[in-house]
């Protein structure tokens, strides 16, 4: 396959265009480097800087590449994603997220690119009711995150009915961990997801680590949330892609473990391997108390099973930012 990858030099368009290169596939990167590092770009992707709110720059590459060959397969991770960001830029956040979609989606048509794989969110259901979040659920979204991927997530589904495309949507929930290389990981500087900020801690970057909340309506107080090594992601967006290529139908799907863990017992499990301080505090604005993936259609359709455990998500990220710390006191600087 030829997979252009939107945001290919991000934490899982990164790992995703390792999977499709060590599985033989031909891989394009394209990237605004706002939040993504060219370091993170495969040696053998080609890679363009670019910003999916130019449509003017999307063209360029879909000229540029498809004078060699049309792309089989399209992958979209450029979105913003931090949920209290969210809260504070909705703005930013519709324009990147859904006008950014908008523009690709615009010239995907003009160039009759017809398969997309979208990275999508658990956050498009908002406060569930249920122990299992299936695809069929209410989806209410309590942020503007989950709301613009919500938004994003009905425009390609109108688009691809109007232009004969197929998609395969997967919403997944907290991701964590690093490839077994340690050439890529989570590296943004700005951390608010649960493993990498416990991980900082361990490695003495923080000085202590922060339970936000301690009176959800869970067993233990704190927010329960499914988990999912990177990696593994990675894989079953390959998967996506080939389920795609063999058929003409569409799908949306869920990502996860199929059970949760909380937040206390995340901090458990690292408190058995690395010696920390933590303390409760209040809980964050927009949280919802339990997100845990029925992940059925995704085993069934696609033949996914995650392999990485929790353990392994927790090892691999410690050992890669103790990996960023070796290099960052060799090259005599200090990591933020």
């Amino acid at each position: 396959m030829k997979v252009l990858v939107v945001g290919g030099a991000g934490y899982i368009g990164s790992h995703t265009s390792y999977e499709l290169i060590r599985g033989g596939h031909e891989v394009v990167v394209l990237d605004n480097l706002s939040t993504g590092r060219f370091a993170n770009v495969h040696p053998a992707a080609r890679f363009y800087t670019a910003d999916i709110r130019d449509r003017e720059a999307i063209h360029q590459v879909f000229a540029a590449e498809t004078a060699y060959g049309a792309f089989d397969v399209v992958m979209h991770f450029a979105a913003k994603l931090v949920v209290e960001e969210s809260l504070c830029q909705p703005l930013a956040y519709y324009q990147n997220n859904v006008e950014g979609l908008r523009l690709l989606l615009d010239v995907m048509v003009e160039f009759q690119a017809r398969r997309l794989v979208f990275s999508s969110s658990a956050a498009v259901y908002g406060q569930t009711t249920t122990s299992l979040c299936r695809e069929d659920d209410p989806t209410l979204p309590i942020n503007p995150y989950g709301e613009t991927k919500l938004a994003a997530e009905r425009m390609i589904h109108w688009v691809a009915q109007a232009h004969s495309m197929q998609y395969c949507i997967l919403r997944y929930f907290n991701v964590a961990g690093a490839d077994a290389s340690l050439r890529i990981g989570l590296d943004k500087d700005q951390l608010t997801w649960l493993v990498p900020l416990i991980m900082q801690t361990a490695l003495g970057q923080r000085d202590k680590f922060m339970v936000f909340g301690s009176d959800y309506d869970t067993p233990d107080g704190t927010c329960i949330r499914d988990y999912i090594h990177v990696t593994d992601l990675a894989e079953a967006h390959l998967l996506g892609a080939h389920y795609l290529m063999m058929g003409d139908q569409s799908l949306t799907a869920n990502l996860g473990s199929g059970s949760g863990y909380s937040v206390l017992q995340v901090l458990q499990a690292a408190l058995e391997l690395f010696d920390f301080p933590y303390e409760f505090a209040d809980r964050r604005p927009g949280d919802p108390a339990r997100l845990v993936a029925d992940t059925s259609r995704a085993r069934t359709v696609l033949g996914w099973q995650p392999q990485l455990d929790l353990r392994t998500m927790l090892e691999s990220d410690y050992s890669y930012r103790k990996t960023l710390l070796g290099q960052a006191e060799a090259g005599g600087t200090t990591m933020p």
